[in-house]
């Protein structure tokens, strides 16, 4: 709830929109306490989790995933009855966007600001002045979308940002619309995003090990564990063997100094963790975390006992689960799959 709080509240400050991405943490009843802090709009990553929180009540969703031309009859479905915008990014996708979406919708320009996974090159004049143009009725242009992906990689986050508001706003001023820009590094540890006109970070929400790396939270600020209970402690070794493996955690890793980290063990209280680590999780299978810890700390716990981990990314670690547990122990729903 902190967590939200302060992105609110920097989004008010900056004279933005606050459009969270609910990739997150995947679950109408966390949704709804972003509405206490006045968000009425989200992102989604896929046309079934905007239709899942469609279905909860969301009637202004952005799918920030390039548009798949497979769903066009699930699209036509949500925007029905909600304000629904797509991402469009090549000449064939605006063609059968407007060929095949039935119901009206809008449609951001997906440009590469620099993490050159998705976008157009935003010198690529010629193409976005196309896009902008074909514009209709049922298929609307609303602006341009960014992802500084390439901000997890690097310390100069206020360059990125800088240099990503420079050809966002650029664009803006040529072909009109509006900004919306999103990433959580530099959406969490800069101040000032004046010039965005809606924010769309994610991760914020919970947080995770990763981020605490980067700089982008405080371990305190982290908001989800994986409870783990010890099948097999093995002393003579210094790990500890846990039932969280890759379907639990995922293979997210990140590297310290030259060990990897799947993520990190904190002991469990009566009203969630503590802060201090005890851990490492070096290595993980299917079923199995294999958690490096001193001889001590080992000494003090038997089977069956519940650690906590602290995941890597926490957006992949909550998609595998089926619900979450309240730090009061209540049972709290997310996106069920088909």
């Amino acid at each position: 709830m902190r967590n939200i709080l302060r992105m609110a509240e920097k989004a008010k400050v900056s004279n933005a929109y606050l459009r969270p991405h609910f990739k997150t943490h995947h679950s109408a009843e966390i949704g709804d306490w972003f509405r206490q802090y006045g968000v009425s709009k989200c992102t989604a990553s896929s046309v079934d989790m905007a239709k899942y929180f469609a279905d909860a009540g969301w009637n202004d969703i952005t799918i920030a995933f390039p548009y798949n031309p497979l769903e066009s009859e699930v699209i036509s479905e949500i925007a029905q009855s909600a304000n629904l915008n797509i991402l469009i990014e090549s000449e064939e996708s605006q063609r059968l966007a407007n060929e095949l979406v039935t119901d009206p919708v809008g449609f951001f320009i997906k440009i590469d600001i620099g993490t050159h996974r998705t976008g157009i090159d935003p010198s690529n004049l010629e193409l976005i002045e196309s896009l902008v143009s074909e514009s209709t009725d049922k298929v609307t242009f609303k602006g341009f979308i960014g992802h500084a992906g390439h901000t997890y990689y690097t310390p100069d986050i206020q360059k990125i940002f800088e240099d990503s508001m420079k050809t966002l706003q650029e664009l803006k001023n040529k072909f009109g619309g509006i900004i919306s820009y999103g990433d959580s590094p530099s959406c969490s540890m800069l101040d000032d995003l004046s010039g965005v006109d809606e924010i769309r970070a994610g991760n914020f929400v919970f947080y995770d090990w990763m981020q605490v790396g980067i700089g982008s939270c405080k371990i305190e600020d982290i908001g989800v564990c994986l409870a783990s209970p010890v099948v097999a402690p093995h002393p003579e070794r210094n790990e500890v063997v846990v039932y969280g493996g890759g379907v639990h955690l995922s293979k997210e890793a990140v590297d310290e100094n030259g060990k990897k980290c799947f993520g990190k063990a904190v002991r469990l209280s009566d009203n969630g963790w503590e802060h201090e680590v005890i851990g490492n999780v070096k290595k993980i299978s299917q079923e199995h975390g294999i958690v490096e810890m001193d001889s001590e700390t080992i000494s003090n716990l038997k089977v069956g006992d519940l650690i906590g981990i602290l995941p890597t990314h926490s957006c992949l670690a909550a998609d595998l689960q089926g619900h979450y547990y309240s730090t009061e122990g209540e049972k709290i729903q997310k996106i069920i799959k088909d």
